[in-house]
C-alpha cells in the first residue's frame, strides 16, 4: 500500500507537490521528504496537525518532545507511524514550517493506492516554487517605512452622537429606554 499525499500553500497559487510514502514510515519520514522537496534546510522547529474536515487542528506530531505531562497524549514524529493517525482517503493535515508566524502547508491524503508498495517517500510532483521558509522581520520593516500612520489612521476623530443608532445601544436589558444624552457623556 502507498499513501499519496497532495501539498498546497495559501501564500503561493502555483505551488504543489505529491509524496508517495509508505503508510509503515513515520512522520518523521515524512518530514524529511517534504523538506527535501521544496529544498529547506532542516534546522527549524516544525509540527504536524492533523485536522478535521474544515481544517481545525486536533492532534500535534512535533519534531521534538514537547509536553512532559505524562496525564496528555503526545506525538514526536520519530516515534508516530503514518497509519497509526492517518487511515482514510481525504485526510487532512497541517505542516506548520514556520512557528514564528504559523505558516503552513495544507496536506491531504489523496489516495491509497492499493496492490503496490514501496520503502521510504518519493516527491513524484512538483509545481512551482516553494513560498520563503522564514520571515525576515527587519526586511519587512525596512519596506513598510512610508506608512503613514496620522491622527486618522484609524478613521475620522470627530464624531457626532446623534450618528448612533439609540435603539441599537439597549443597554438596559429591554427594560426601559436608555437617555443617550450628550451630559452624560
Amino acid at each position: 500500500m502507498i499513501y499519496r499525499f497532495t501539498i498546497i500553500s495559501d501564500e503561493i497559487d502555483d505551488f504543489l507537490r505529491e509524496i508517495q510514502i509508505d503508510p509503515d514510515a513515520t512522520f518523521y519520514d515524512l518530514h524529511k521528504a517534504i523538506v527535501k522537496s521544496v529544498s529547506y534546510a532542516d534546522d527549524q522547529m516544525t509540527s504536524f496537525f492533523i485536522c478535521d474536515d474544515s481544517w481545525e487542528k486536533e492532534k500535534e506530531i512535533t519534531l521534538e518532545e514537547m509536553d512532559t505531562n505524562p496525564e496528555m497524549d503526545s506525538w514526536v514524529m520519530e516515534e508516530s507511524v503514518l497509519n497509526d493517525l492517518i487511515e482514510d482517503e481525504k485526510q487532512k493535515m497541517l505542516y506548520v514550517f514556520d512557528y514564528m508566524t504559523e505558516r503552513c502547508f495544507f496536506i491531504e491524503l489523496t489516495e491509497i493506492i492499493t496492490g503496490k508498495d514501496m520503502t521510504g517517500a518519493e516527491c513524484t510532483r512538483t509545481i512551482g516554487d516553494a513560498p520563503k521558509q522564514t520571515i525576515d522581520f527587519e526586511e519587512i520593516a525596512s519596506a513598510n517605512t512610508s506608512l503613514d500612520l496620522d491622527e486618522n489612521f484609524y478613521g475620522d476623530q470627530d464624531f457626532d452622537l446623534d450618528d448612533f443608532d439609540q435603539e441599537g445601544f439597549d443597554m438596559n436589558g429591554g427594560s426601559e429606554s436608555a437617555d443617550f444624552s450628550e451630559e452624560k457623556f
